[in-house]
């Protein structure tokens, strides 16, 4: 039976923490010829920097091959192909697809369709998995554990697919707390909220965040996602309502690591970045090492 991963809750705290132990054995090792002889398709209908490079860097230290395209425009979709129809072809070419759709629910519809793995890379405003894998790494990394932490989360949660997968991945964990902070048009949506209550979890909602920024273990800010909006003046009013600086991170915990999905546009300063506490950039090269982890696991090839 083929193993898909689309929804970070597809995976079990046991394979997360499988995921974990496998990405830190790709850090120490990065180039494993696991893959030789297979074919992965790249199917970015979305555009990506680090996700779509560092799964094609995952790969290629893997000892695969790749296809596919990382423009839409470059593909059949222009001539009216369905999803449908270039997941049944595309899975007859390759051994696995990587896909990332703007689409929410797109990646789930192609697992029903395909005949052999997909990853998903990203669906809309949905799920981001494999970012969410190399949160967790990068949390373990640099807290030695994924227990009894408090989470920051600042920006945009409503539409921030990397949060909601991480809220949703960090709840199976011991005593989480979880702090949101957001304008009040970009709060986290209802149903992650519920999902905390119904195990329990504390979490707290705040519009401003100076005043508490010494409990965090662990700052993780997003962009506000100009994309997502239909109306610019919108966006306009919330793009620049958390800006982080190295000041703000003078009281805090000395273990406390600020994380970031990337890009940034300008939620951290570029003074932060001087700081030990800084660590997105080093969070962004654990994506190699955990997407190597994932394709391996879900290939069962270790």
């Amino acid at each position: 039976m083929k193993k898909d991963l689309i929804s970070i809750t597809d995976f079990s705290k046991e394979e997360y923490l499988r995921i974990m132990e496998l990405a830190a054995d790709f850090e120490k090792n990065p180039n494993q010829e696991l893959l030789k002889g297979k074919v992965v398709a790249s199917l970015f209908f979305e555009p990506s920097t680090r996700t779509r490079l560092s799964f094609e860097t995952a790969i290629n230290r893997l000892g695969g091959r790749i296809v596919g395209f990382a423009d839409p425009d470059s593909s059949s979709a222009t001539k009216g192909e369905t999803l449908h129809d270039t997941i049944r072809m595309v899975s007859n070419y390759a051994d696995i697809i990587v896909m990332r759709h703007p689409l929410e629910g797109a990646a789930r519809y192609a697992a029903e369709v395909s005949s052999v793995p997909i990853i998903n890379a990203g669906d809309g405003a949905n799920q981001h998995p494999t970012q969410t894998l190399l949160d967790m790494y990068s949390i373990l990394k640099t807290q030695g554990t994924l227990d009894d932490l408090n989470l920051f989360m600042v920006g945009d949660l409503k539409f921030g697919r990397t949060v909601h997968s991480l809220l949703q991945a960090m709840s199976v964990f011991e005593n989480p707390i979880f702090n949101f902070i957001a304008p009040e048009s970009l709060q986290m949506p209802r149903g992650f909220k519920h999902h905390l209550e119904e195990r329990g979890i504390r979490y707290f909602e705040h519009e401003e965040f100076t005043d508490i920024i010494s409990e965090a273990d662990i700052i993780y800010m997003t962009r506000v996602q100009k994309e997502r909006f239909s109306d610019p003046i919108e966006y306009e009013k919330v793009k620049d309502v958390y800006i982080l600086n190295k000041a703000m991170l003078e009281n805090t915990k000395p273990n406390v690591r600020v994380l970031h999905p990337l890009p940034r546009v300008n939620e951290i300063a570029t003074d932060v970045d001087s700081s030990e506490k800084a660590y997105y950039f080093e969070q962004a090269l654990n994506g190699v090492f955990t997407r190597e982890a994932i394709i391996s696991h879900v290939m069962n090839l270790k």
